[in-house]
């Protein structure tokens, strides 16, 4: 499966985005994917994942009650809504499906800046 992310770029803190990663060569349906994301110098973070079987969500406790990650199968699209964005937030974000293989997409830059 290929993942393309989208919808980075500049924001204020407190601003808001939605990034979104479509997949191509499959069906996300099966697939247990998320968001990571990685600052300058930091470790890579996972921010939030979907379970395939159950649909559970989880979220990093540095993102809990601002970032919501949804799934559309009819689109074969995954999202993060991102609000009241910080400069913490400032990163790659990465889209990761698993499903007998771990699959990355190239990437969406975040900044959070005045």
């Amino acid at each position: 499966v290929k993942l393309v992310e989208s919808g980075g770029g500049l924001v204020q803190p407190g601003g808001s985005l939605r990034l979104s990663c479509v997949a191509s060569g499959d069906t996300l349906d099966d697939y247990d994917i998320g968001w990571f994301r990685r600052s300058p110098g930091k470790e890579r973070e996972g921010v939030s994942c979907i379970s395939s079987t159950d649909g559970r969500t989880v979220y990093a406790d540095s993102v809990k009650g601002r970032f919501t990650i949804s799934r559309d199968n009819a689109k074969n699209t995954l999202y993060l809504q991102m609000n009241g964005l910080k400069p913490d937030d400032t990163a790659v974000y990465y889209c990761n499906a698993v499903r007998f293989g771990d699959y990355w997409g190239q990437g969406t830059q975040v900044i959070v800046s005045s």
